[in-house]
């Protein structure tokens, strides 16, 4: 049977108690966020660029301009806070990818270049300096808690499910009968996360310019 896509992050982390008492008040969070989603924005913002094991509680801290107290709130650990921001950039990153590859007013393929185009200039945005979270946790994963591994799995297998746009491409002939379409989404995924790695580390979007075209010339249907 598929996996199912995953669903949106619940308002409670799973399978840690609710605590007693009322949230602590912050009200001089930047941009008006409550506590918890500017300790995960913040959070993101910093693990995209620095990864999770050269980050500190006090550095996300400070990142978020919250106490500690409201930390631990939250999240009991440093782990169950790199749960939760697993599973809201999943979130995120579904709701973009959806707003791309399920835009029918363009071709299949043209929803993909859409995505393309867009990750590119998210990342030109912030200077090349952020990646992709899951794809920076994964290659840290020597060194991560053992529980992220299936999560971070889980979040890939939920992309490459929603790449259907691949399969419907292969339908109206723009692909190549000899591909299978999943095995096609498997490999865009591992390809990109590896583009998007070297684009980082270049500090340019050639990389990312690079693996689209190839990715692109291989769906030639043949003439």
């Amino acid at each position: 049977m598929p996996q199912q896509p995953l669903k949106p992050t619940p308002a409670a982390e799973p399978g840690l108690p609710r605590r007693r008492g009322r949230p602590p008040r912050n009200p001089g969070t930047p941009g008006g966020l409550d506590t918890r989603a500017q300790l995960l924005r913040s959070g993101v913002a910093v693990l995209t660029e620095k990864g999770y094991s050269a980050v500190g509680i006090d550095e996300l801290l400070r990142a978020a301009q919250v106490p500690k107290g409201s930390f631990y709130y939250y999240f009991s650990s440093k782990e169950a806070f790199g749960q939760a921001l697993i599973e809201a950039y999943a979130a995120y990153f579904a709701r973009k990818l959806d707003r791309c590859l399920l835009d029918t007013r363009v071709s299949p393929l043209a929803r993909l270049r859409l995505f393309v185009d867009d990750a590119k200039a998210g990342m030109a945005r912030h200077g090349f300096r952020r990646g992709c979270l899951v794809g920076n946790l994964g290659q840290e994963m020597g060194t991560l808690p053992e529980s992220f591994r299936a999560q971070l799995e889980q979040v890939f297998v939920d992309w490459q499910q929603r790449t259907a746009c691949l399969a419907e491409a292969q339908a109206g002939g723009d692909i190549g009968p000899q591909h299978d379409a999943p095995a096609l989404a498997r490999f865009f995924w591992i390809g990109w996360e590896g583009a998007v790695l070297r684009a980082k580390l270049q500090q340019a979007a050639d990389p990312l310019d690079d693996y689209a075209a190839g990715f692109f010339a291989l769906l030639a249907a043949p003439r």
